[in-house]
């Protein structure tokens, strides 16, 4: 992908649906009974990943126009897979059902590519164990490819307090524990984001939460019901920078998904300065919605406490796009998760930016970006490292330089942001 420098950005931004709601909206209404319709559900390569793994299982799946049609089989009737369940780069798929697998009647096996099999996975597997489950990994339990043999029976409720929060391992474990005898409850030190929670509640499930705290409780049955996804607010992130730093800019992005656990973004740029305004706000299945305006704003630096990290784990880049045009420095606590994205996101955002003319770096598990408004934009060719999040900060970036910038390997935006290019192409100015 090749940007050179643009005046602005401007009009309605069509944000795809929000990858995690879409991911778990598969899998969740697959362990109903019913034929489920999910609207704006996000076909994006990780996504996708999520629906051949359920076909693998024998869910009955089908795209009808821009939806995605689930007939419900239950967890009793999920058959045993003819081959290794292949998820890619999809660490919610692998992670996810993995806590499903636990519970069926037969031998599974979940591998992915060379950066999923090298992401830790004993985070997931450790406690699985502890529940009784027979679950198995590479590197002493510590990697994928994981084996799973299933045996509901043997599946027993407990209570986690869990070190580092992640919303992966807490819904692989509610997962879980909606097949284990007695209750599963999660504690976890810091508000991860919620959307499983939400939509097990929302399909009938025995469950409460309350921030750090989630408690489960077995459960025959799950309704199912008809879902429309949101738009992702991870995605909607990179235009909503972009109309923040490009003079002259301002768009609107409708029907997005504001979740509380998600939105922490929005208040960080409006502590800095951004004109974010938020309007039309509803709930829709379980899930809160809203319109967002934003446009051209002079931004000040500002500090983020590691107790938000999760909040913004996905976002973290390109709020460092942000901070390089804001007057002083911005500091980023508890970053240390970071390492272990689809790349090295610390090392990443750190070399590729600092090629740019952004003078940022790493100290004690924080980012620190000394910015200004008037900071010049290099040109040159940048790699993502197959990483889907730090293409698009660098494309944002990009978008102030005076020259040419290249973004090698750019294909893996299409994890999560299929129509990124041609949306950021039909907006500029």
């Amino acid at each position: 992908m090749e940007i050179s420098g643009v005046n602005s950005i401007k009009g309605q931004i069509k944000i795809p649906g929000d990858k995690s709601i879409s991911h778990r909206s598969a899998i969740i209404s697959s362990l109903t009974s019913d034929r489920v319709v999910i609207k704006n559900y996000l076909f994006s390569e990780d996504c996708i990943r999520t629906i051949e793994v359920l076909k693998m299982l024998g869910v009955g799946i089908e795209k009808f126009e821009s939806n995605l049609v689930v007939h419900g089989k239950g967890i009793n009737k999920l058959k045993e897979p003819d081959d290794i369940l292949y998820v890619g780069n999809s660490g919610t798929t692998i992670r996810l059902l993995s806590g499903i697998l636990c519970a069926t009647d037969f031998l599974s096996i979940l591998s992915g590519d060379k950066s999923i099999n090298n992401r830790p996975m004993d985070r997931v597997i450790n406690p699985l164990r502890e529940m009784g489950a027979s679950v198995f990994g590479k590197d002493n339990n510590k990697k994928a490819p994981i084996v799973i043999f299933g045996n509901r029976s043997i599946l027993k409720g407990k209570k986690f307090n869990i070190n580092v929060s992640s919303a992966q391992v807490k819904s692989c474990l509610m997962l879980a524990g909606l097949f284990a005898d007695g209750e599963t409850e999660i504690i976890q030190p810091q508000i991860s984001r919620d959307h499983t929670e939400r939509m097990l509640e929302y399909f009938g499930a025995d469950i409460s939460y309350d921030g750090k705290n989630t408690k489960i409780k077995s459960t025959k049955t799950l309704k199912g019901k008809n879902i429309y996804i949101p738009g992702d607010i991870s995605s909607a992130a990179y235009f909503i920078v972009a109309s923040l730093i490009l003079k002259g800019s301002k768009i609107l992005i409708k029907d997005l998904g504001i979740n509380s656990t998600r939105n922490y973004l929005l208040t960080a740029l409006k502590n800095m300065g951004a004109k974010i305004e938020i309007k039309n706000e509803r709930i829709i299945n379980n899930e809160p919605v809203a319109d967002l305006e934003s446009s051209f704003s002079k931004l000040k630096a500002i500090t983020v406490e590691s107790k938000f990290i999760p909040n913004i784990i996905d976002e973290i880049p390109i709020l460092c796009v942000a901070a390089a045009f804001a007057d002083g420095k911005t500091i980023i606590k508890g970053i240390g998760e970071l390492r272990f994205k689809e790349s090295d996101r610390i090392s990443s955002i750190t070399t590729q930016f600092s090629k740019l003319g952004v003078d940022i770096g790493a100290k004690d598990d924080a980012l620190i970006i000394r910015g200004s408004k008037d900071l010049k934009i290099g040109e040159g060719s940048m790699e993502c490292s197959g990483d889907h999040r730090i293409a698009m900060a660098l494309a944002i970036l990009s978008l102030k330089t005076k020259g040419k910038v290249k973004i090698l390997d750019s294909e893996c935006i299409s994890a999560s942001f299929p129509s990124f290019k041609y949306e950021l192409k039909k907006a500029v100015y």
